[in-house]
């Protein structure tokens, strides 16, 4: 491969260099777990990160893993078949079933998780009782393929660093604090003692760790891996340095040896004997790869806005192909909250539309989806519908609910009971009327569509039934409903209580799908499909190995994981444990295959 021209303008080795083995672009999930790889196979390591925070989409994120035959499954006596995993993701991908990298990720993800709990700060929670989005296709499971990490306490990790993490994104948070697997406790203080107690307690530790060190010490979900992480990667050595932006890789015969680094001190090159590793968080935030790959004109990303595909770019400068799969993005319902200077956030609809008692209506007042579904497949009904009936015009619709709804679980970025709705209600977010009809009208929603959609679903209700999309009828849309509830459906109630609410919801994402060409190794590919020599890729950087699908919770940070402690050996020339048996027309990359 032949680097282009503007690779070699200025000679590394004639400036200042700063020097490691491998060197890390980016902070997320995949970065750091190659680094801390890396370093405890005895890498000097580097990550470098453009923003003035480390841990990048994945302390947003809820830090869910998926991982089947994972440790903590097969200690609960989970021990399923390894054909069936395989026997899932093919029923969903169909050709786009790439198999080597699909059975390097199956076979050396459990080995992931292992080496962390045997040799870093990161601890997991079993989903042994969350289920495949999919239920009804061959090989899906009720539980035992993810895992979430453990809460983690800050402190550990020292005041001074954790203030270099990024915090929640605030509208996911309550008052500032981390929320992760305990959000049902937050949704049910107003109603239940033992809920209402654990707040209380979460409250004043949150309190005095504001008084004592200025932030929350308590982090959870996605900021709990982030933090546990750093604490792995400070105490194996890794340097993590914040407001270093890679701006070009240099390539020497043919191979990545580096990259040239913006710091406030200008640009100087750094070396990397062992390769670099691209993982900056895709390009969700890129608004030329939006018009090339998403199809629609208005995008609102989820993910931090400095995730802007500078990987991408440094990877296509080096010579690598991109790879798209089914779809771009990891497509997930938005609402736009109006913030301070006239900016926008993106709020993402992940946990309210499985609850009993709310719709998902376009503008003729009709439903599309069965909202209670996982959120990429809520979007790709959305974009389906309003292709058919509205073509050329901005993809929307609105999730609407009744009073009691609204005030048991909330409604986008507006909060149960006792927080007030006049914020959201002065600020045009919360749409709100007496009637339906006059709902309608406010949102410019078809009035009598509604009425027939409202009357249709308060009928089926009766008996617990939705007999135009089946809400409910599978584990996955079950667990998202209410254990609560007092009908026959957790995940279906009348909406028969004024006043009545809607929030619109526009196209956005929880990050992209596609990325790097790369192999079972994470070695990025060329445009022919063969290895960059020192290049990796990790995290949504490279493309995803789902191929643009969706088959459960936690594949994106489940991969990315996973391919990160997997290139980590391959960039040290360390072999990968041996993993567990896998089929026999497995393709599981070996420790004979690193010299490849």
């Amino acid at each position: 491969m032949t680097p282009p021209p503007a690779l070699t303008t200025r000679d590394p080795s004639a400036q200042a260099c700063e020097a490691c083995d491998l060197l890390v672009i980016g902070s997320g999930a995949g970065g750091l777990s190659a680094a801390v790889t890396a370093a405890h196979l005895g890498l000097k390591v580097a990550v470098l990160d453009k923003h003035g925070r480390l841990g990048g989409t994945t302390a947003w994120s809820g830090g869910w893993m998926w991982i089947p035959r994972n440790p903590l499954a097969r200690a609960a006596g989970i021990d399923e078949d390894p054909a069936e995993p395989r026997r899932y993701l093919q029923s969903i991908l169909g050709d786009r079933y790439d198999a080597a990298r699909i059975d390097s990720f199956l076979a050396h993800g459990p080995a992931m998780l292992q080496f962390h709990l045997d040799h870093t700060a990161l601890r997991f929670v079993d989903g042994n009782a969350v289920p495949d989005f999919h239920g009804r296709q061959p090989g899906a499971r009720t539980g035992g393929r993810s895992v979430c990490a453990a809460p983690y306490d800050g402190r550990a990790l020292g005041v001074g660093p954790l203030r270099r993490l990024r915090d929640p994104l605030d509208l996911t948070t309550f008052v500032g604090m981390s929320i992760g697997a305990d959000l049902r406790h937050f949704m049910r203080a107003s109603r239940h003692l033992e809920a209402f107690r654990y707040v209380a307690g979460r409250l004043w530790r949150h309190g005095v760790d504001l008084l004592r060190f200025g932030t929350g010490t308590l982090r959870m979900g996605g900021n709990a891996l982030a933090a546990a992480l750093l604490k792995s990667a400070d105490d194996l050595g890794v340097r993590c340095l914040t407001g270093h932006a890679a701006e070009r890789l240099i390539v020497e015969d043919g191979r990545v040896v580096g990259a040239w680094v913006r710091t406030a001190d200008g640009v100087r090159p750094w070396r990397a004997k062992a390769g670099v590793v691209l993982a900056a968080g895709g390009f969700p935030h890129d608004p030329a790869r939006q018009a090339q790959w998403f199809g629609h004109a208005d995008h609102h990303s989820a993910a931090p806005p400095e995730n802007t595909g500078d990987g991408l770019r440094l990877g296509e400068a080096a010579g690598a192909a991109l790879s798209v799969g089914a779809a771009a993005g990891a497509w997930a319902p938005v609402s736009l909250v109006p913030r301070a200077g006239g900016r926008v956030t993106a709020f993402p609809h992940l946990v309210e539309r499985g609850k009993p008692g709310l719709i998902a209506v376009d503008a003729d007042g009709e439903r599309f989806v069965d909202e209670a579904g996982d959120y990429h497949s809520f979007m790709r009904a959305l974009f389906e519908r309003c292709a058919q009936r509205r073509p050329g015009q901005p993809v929307q619709a609105w999730l609407l609910c009744d009073h009691r709804f609204q005030r048991r679980y909330g409604l986008g970025a507006s909060r149960p009971f006792p927080l007030p709705l006049r914020p959201w209600l002065r600020g045009g977010y919360l749409r709100r009327a007496a009637t339906l009809d006059a709902l309608a009208r406010d949102c410019g929603i078809d009035p009598a569509g509604l009425q027939r959609t409202v009357t249709r679903l308060n009928a089926d209700a009766v008996r617990g039934e939705d007999t135009a999309f089946g809400r409910g009828s599978v584990p996955y849309e079950r667990l998202q409903g209410d254990p609560e509830h007092p009908g026959p459906n957790p995940c279906v109630a009348p909406i028969e209580h004024g006043p009545f609410y809607a929030v619109r919801i526009v196209p956005g994402s929880l990050g992209t799908f596609a990325g790097l060409a790369g192999d079972a190794h994470a070695r990025v590919l060329d445009a022919q499909g063969r290895p960059i020599p020192g290049l990796y890729a990790a995290g949504n950087d490279l493309a995803s190995v789902m191929a643009g699908h969706y088959p459960s919770g936690g594949i994106t940070l489940g991969p990315a994981m996973t391919f990160g402690y997997v290139l980590a050996h391959h960039a040290a020339g360390r072999p990968l444990p041996m993993p567990m048996p896998m089929p026999a027309s497995s393709n599981v990359p070996s420790h004979t295959d690193l010299a490849a």
